[in-house]
Parts: structure tokens; C-alpha cells; sequence
């Protein structure tokens, strides 16, 4: 016998029309923050990021591709991984959907990777992706906007993601939270995390993931938003139907796997 509250249909129209109150308080929320987004300053990027994408080299205002509004996710891909990160490509197996609506209202979409260009398309073939996918290899774009960070950086407490300076990498890393990846938790997860991607848990951590925003006007191109960690849980599909199943997320570790992957060990 279930051990979870049951009740009439009464009683549990009753509660649902007290939770639907809350839930369409959130939603009258999110609406104000979203206007609060679009309200930050804007902040005039002059450098000069060069991108390696399937049309050739590009610009960033090449990715706007005659657009006013560009949409970046900063995907977990170093060079020295064999395979994207799981987390984000469980992200991404959503963009196929949407980019096209996006293009269709004056606003672009990319993915951005450190991976060279190469790595980035076998890895998309396998997915069965066609969303745009740019390689920042060799440029500065990831570390200025604070998803790649250096060994030094990681050794010396000398990262600053999701807003805030982290402490130095514990040596070992056992049963130690990095912060930004709160779906790893503790070394196990991180390390199986790690394996997914080809490296060891040091390397998979010094790439982090985040979406940004930037806008094109009167041909100057403006940073206007960033959000990191769990900031892009909005973004990350199968959380919102889980979020509305009977038994909720239900995680024990780390259970998701790149869709190719189900059902091997």
C-alpha cells in the first residue's frame, strides 16, 4: 500500500487550487524578473573574438547571421575531451526544437566549445544535432566570460564562476563539492561525470557551463546578460517534465547519460 497522502477528488481539487495560487505567483515573478533582465545595463564589447564554425572563420558579429539578438550556451567541451559534457548535452538535446523559432524572431543561437571545430562536429553527427555550434579554440571568449579557467587558476583558489571566487581545488578531491556543478556533488559523481567526457575530474571542472546574451545596435555589439550553475536550469528540458511527475526529480547521483548511451554500461 502506498505510503503518500491520499484523498477524494474534492480534497484534491481543494489543494490543487491552493497550489495553483502559488504556482501563478511564480509565474507573475518569473515575468518580473525576465523584465529586470532586460532592464541590466549593457556593456560595449571592442575585442575582437574569432570563432571557427561549418561556414568557416567568424566573427561574433558574424554569429548574429543579420540578427539583432544573439543567444550563446556556453557548452562544457575542453580540447581535451573525447565527448561533450553529459549535463550539457542532455541540455542540448533540446536546442534542435527551439533555435529555429529563435531565428524566426530576430534572435540567433550558438553553442560555443573550446574543442577544436573538428571534435565539435563528430560529437554533433553522433548526437544527431544540427543546432549551430562554434569552437572558441585558441580565443579568449570562454575564460572573459568566465566558463574556461587555467590548472593555475583551479590550484591557487583563483576561479570565479557563478559570481563568486571558489576555493582552491582540494588535493584530493574525495568527497569535496565543486562549486558550479552542484549536480556532481561529491568526487564519485564528478569523476563518473569526467569519464563521460574522456577526462579525469581536474580537467572536466576547469570548463563550466553558462548561456550569455548580447545584442547588436547600430553595429556595436553589447554583453546584456550571463547566468551560470544552477541558473540554467530553466534551460534544461527533461528538469521542467520531471519537476511535474508524481515522484519529482527522485536523483540518487548521477543517473542521466548522452542519449546514445542508455542501456550501456
Amino acid at each position: 500500500m502506498t505510503t503518500h497522502a491520499t484523498g477524494t477528488r474534492q480534497e484534491w481539487l481543494a489543494a490543487r487550487l491552493n497550489l495553483l495560487a502559488d504556482e501563478k505567483a511564480l509565474t507573475r515573478q518569473s515575468d518580473e524578473l525576465a523584465l529586470r533582465r532586460q532592464a541590466l545595463p549593457w556593456v560595449r564589447i571592442d575585442k575582437d573574438y574569432r570563432f571557427e564554425t561549418e561556414n568557416g572563420s567568424a566573427s561574433l558579429s558574424d554569429l548574429f547571421k543579420g540578427r539583432s539578438q544573439l543567444l550563446v550556451y556556453h557548452f562544457m567541451f575542453g580540447p581535451d575531451y573525447t565527448a561533450g559534457c553529459p549535463s550539457c548535452s542532455s541540455i542540448a538535446d533540446g536546442f534542435n526544437g527551439f533555435f529555429v523559432h529563435l531565428e524566426n524572431h530576430d534572435v540567433a543561437f550558438s553553442a560555443i566549445s573550446r574543442a577544436p571545430l573538428a571534435k565539435l562536429q563528430a560529437f554533433k553527427q553522433r548526437m544527431g544535432w544540427t543546432f549551430p555550434w562554434a569552437s572558441s579554440f585558441g580565443s579568449d571568449f570562454n575564460s572573459d566570460f568566465s566558463v574556461c579557467f587555467s590548472e593555475e587558476q583551479q590550484c591557487e583558489g583563483g576561479i570565479e564562476y557563478n559570481f563568486r571566487r571558489e576555493a582552491p581545488l582540494p588535493q584530493p578531491l574525495a568527497s569535496k563539492t565543486v562549486q558550479g556543478c552542484e549536480a556532481c556533488g561529491s568526487e564519485e559523481p564528478v569523476t563518473q561525470m569526467a569519464a563521460m567526457t574522456g577526462t579525469d575530474a581536474a580537467t572536466f571542472t576547469r570548463e563550466r557551463p553558462g548561456v550569455s546574451a548580447f545584442v547588436l545596435d547600430d553595429g556595436v555589439i553589447y554583453h546584456t546578460y550571463s547566468s551560470y550553475a544552477r541558473g540554467l536550469d530553466g534551460l534544461w528540458g527533461m528538469y521542467q517534465w520531471l519537476d511535474r511527475a508524481p515522484k519529482g526529480r527522485n536523483e540518487n547521483g548521477i543517473w542521466w547519460r548522452h542519449h546514445d548511451r542508455y542501456g550501456r554500461s
